[in-house]
């Protein structure tokens, strides 16, 4: 699969925005058992969703947020559909600990396989042991924020509180050799331009695409994270010179390349190169 840069969530108890979401051109579609859903609709939620996911095969892969692991449904969540050929992967929400992604791992892991995990990071606490769980067991295969109960917990007044939370987590995903994290998502469907602002600003911070509530946040949302023209052509500048000179050397502008450089231009072009 090429890097996923659009996650658009759906209801779990509304299979008919699911399946509208499976069609909505998104990288990845996260049907959300959690904040989406009602106390009363819990059950009907997960029984939706794993008659779903029964079938391997889907137009976009599937992720499912399960419920808070200290709440009375996560470990029926786990269990139901950990095991289901359609899961792409099981987000862990509310986790604060390294404890919570071997717990998780633990309970996912009845046939000696498991769905790959992703930890969602939504409190003081959680940025602290940040780079603990992002290196606590090898099914995590990704951590990102979950902004909104984090601003709460932080009582930030303004977006630019959490920039230093945000780039905690990128470099302890990097620190643990995980994929760059997503954005956590702009939460007015109707603001494009705020989300085309603050999708700049997060890519400058070193995420790697964005969480979306509404389809149509995803056209945004990946042309704000995919290469510019300027981008591109200065990459294939950067490879061309090295091609020939596989030293450290400058371009005639000024650009020192080595190493480091020609690898971040290999990935702007496999980016670019996206299907």
């Amino acid at each position: 699969m090429t890097t996923p840069l659009t996650w658009l969530y759906a209801p779990g108890d509304r299979p008919d925005v699911v399946g509208k979401a499976l069609v909505a051109g998104a990288d990845v579609v996260v049907v959300d058992l959690e904040d989406a859903v009602a106390p009363e609709r819990k059950d009907y939620a997960r029984a939706a969703t794993a008659e779903l996911l029964s079938e391997p095969r889907h137009p976009t892969p599937v992720h499912v947020r399960v419920n808070a692991l200290d709440t009375p449904w996560a470990d029926t969540d786990l269990k139901t559909l950990a095991a289901l050929p359609g899961v792409a992967g099981l987000r862990l929400p509310k986790v604060a600990s390294p404890r919570h992604i071997t717990e998780a791992a633990g309970r996912t892991d009845a046939d000696g396989s498991r769905p790959p995990l992703y930890a969602l990071l939504e409190s003081a606490l959680a940025i602290e042991h940040a780079y603990a769980i992002a290196s606590a067991h090898p099914a995590l295969r990704g951590i990102s924020l979950g902004e909104a109960d984090l601003r709460a917990d932080l009582g930030v007044r303004c977006d630019s509180g959490l920039d230093w939370p945000r780039s905690r987590v990128v470099n302890a995903a990097r620190a643990a050799a995980l994929a760059p994290p997503p954005q956590s998502v702009h939460p007015d469907v109707r603001d494009l331009e705020g989300l085309a602002a603050t999708c700049a600003h997060g890519r400058a911070l070193g995420f790697m695409g964005r969480a979306a509530i509404h389809p149509r946040q995803l056209p945004i949302i990946e042309r704000a994270y995919l290469p510019t023209p300027e981008e591109i052509e200065k990459a294939r500048t950067i490879l061309r010179a090295a091609a020939v000179n596989s030293s450290a050397q400058a371009l005639p502008d000024g650009t020192f390349i080595d190493a480091a450089v020609v690898g971040e231009a290999t990935r702007t072009l496999a980016l670019a190169q996206r299907d």
